[in-house]
């Protein structure tokens, strides 16, 4: 899809939530390809917005943070920051919109998983990670269907103070066996393949946040067997 194309799509999206389509209709047109890559990137603009705005400020750096995550070419920047303005207008409604992404991807999909990563990333992007944020995505992360041991996971390889506890970067309670480890990762590195991520619908720019998950679980795998080794 061209880019030009998802930012097209994404102010038609917005565009039909103003006018009072409401989430469902709007959602159910977002189904499948390439629609599902327009989905995912209205879920981080809607929810990132919210959730940097959560703390009670906006700041550029959380701004400068979306636009690492997403390439906005400069012929769509007026549409990006249309969308993005309007969204982060307050954070009332943001259990909605997480509401229905879930359904559309299903609970605990991993597509789920890249957007709670996008979210970390903006989150993190003003230096503090603060208390009403860590609730905000800890409600998400619940909204999503993604496990507890999972959102330790991706917060531990985001927030700076968080313990980075090699198992739980795989999404494992800790002390896991070494199979299962290597299973974990093994499943990891397959789901965060550029093909994969981008057919599950991650969108191009997106892609970036498929590959630093493949540095951090081969970091944690590498820890886990250094571990065992001892």
């Amino acid at each position: 899809m061209e880019r030009i194309s998802l930012w097209s799509r994404i102010v038609d999206a917005f565009a039909a939530v103003a006018r009072g389509e409401g989430l469902t209709a709007v959602f159910e047109k977002l189904r499948t390809p390439p629609e599902r890559s327009v989905a995912f990137t209205i879920a981080v603009i809607a929810l990132g917005a919210k959730m940097a705005k959560a703390d009670g400020e906006v700041t550029r750096a959380e701004v400068q943070a979306f636009r690492e995550v997403f390439h906005i070419p400069a012929s769509e920047e007026a549409n990006a920051a249309k969308v993005f303005n309007l969204a982060r207008q307050d954070v009332a409604g943001f259990e909605a919109w997480a509401a229905k992404i879930a359904a559309m991807f299903g609970p605990g999909a991993e597509v789920l998983k890249d957007i709670l990563e996008g979210l970390f990333h903006i989150a993190i992007a003003d230096g503090d990670y603060h208390e009403a944020e860590d609730e905000f995505l800890q409600e998400v992360a619940r909204i999503f269907g993604l496990h507890a041991c999972c959102y330790r996971g991706i917060r531990s390889r985001y927030v700076p103070d968080a313990l980075p506890d090699p198992y739980a970067v795989l999404g494992l309670e800790a002390g896991a066996p070494l199979e299962a480890a290597k299973s974990a990762f093994r499943r990891a590195i397959f789901e965060a393949h550029p093909d994969r991520a981008m057919a599950r619908g991650l969108p191009e720019e997106a892609v970036r946040l498929a590959e630093e998950r493949v540095r951090a679980v081969t970091l944690a795998w590498d820890e886990i067997r250094a571990r065992e080794a001892a």
